[in-house]
């Protein structure tokens, strides 16, 4: 925000909403009266009203924008917390809530279809956070794992005996671990994938920590 529009009105940017509306309302006030002044002054006062009035505005949209993108910034941590705790179908309805749909929105959705196993539709709204905003580094790390995934997955599928051999030398400890799918192969490939996937908000994809 341009400071100028504060000095403006005479106000700072710690000035609260009502402290900034009623210095408005004074100034408005003011000009409104002068501008029926003869001459020049009457002239000053008419573009000092219209500056103000600009001054306001922008003031104000700004405060609103901000705010509206702390709110947006805090709900989609409520999302990423309800992921961490397991609690899918609560994430799932957070998201759904949302009216406005952005690349961040899209990535906590891919997020929540990995999560339930929907690696197709996980992929596919990776893609479109990637379409929307293809300068974001997560986004398009996220989206290499998981084709790398999608690939193993597929080798796996073709050459069960190369599944088999890597399930021999997998740990013991993974058999009392949540699996998101497939065997014990498909779960530390699964691990490994998501801490790098989802970032550290998602280290509990699968279980792991």
């Amino acid at each position: 925000m341009n400071k100028q529009y504060y000095d403006l009105l005479g106000v700072t940017e710690n000035s609260t909403d009502e402290e900034i509306e009623a210095r408005y309302n004074a100034l408005k006030k003011k000009y409104s009266e002068d501008r029926f002044l003869e001459g020049e002054a009457g002239n000053e006062a008419a573009r000092m009203l219209n500056r103000i009035e600009a001054a306001y505005t922008e003031i104000m949209t700004e405060r609103r924008e901000r705010r509206s993108a702390s709110d947006t910034a805090s709900s989609y941590a409520k999302v990423e917390q309800l992921i961490r705790d397991g609690k899918i179908a609560d994430a799932q309805s957070a998201l759904d809530a949302f009216n406005e749909r952005p690349a961040e929105w899209h990535y906590l959705q891919s997020v929540v279809f990995y999560r339930k196993s929907w690696i197709n539709e996980s992929k596919k709204q990776l893609e479109i956070a990637i379409q929307m905003d293809g300068s974001n580094e997560k986004y398009r790390t996220a989206y290499n794992k998981l084709k790398e995934k999608i690939e193993y997955d597929k080798r796996r599928a073709e050459n069960p005996q190369e599944g088999q051999a890597a399930r021999q030398q997998a740990q013991p400890d993974y058999d009392e671990q949540p699996q998101m799918g497939g065997g014990l192969c498909e779960q530390c490939a699964t691990c490994c994938a998501c801490n790098m996937l989802f970032n550290c908000c998602m280290n509990a994809c699968c279980g792991c920590r």
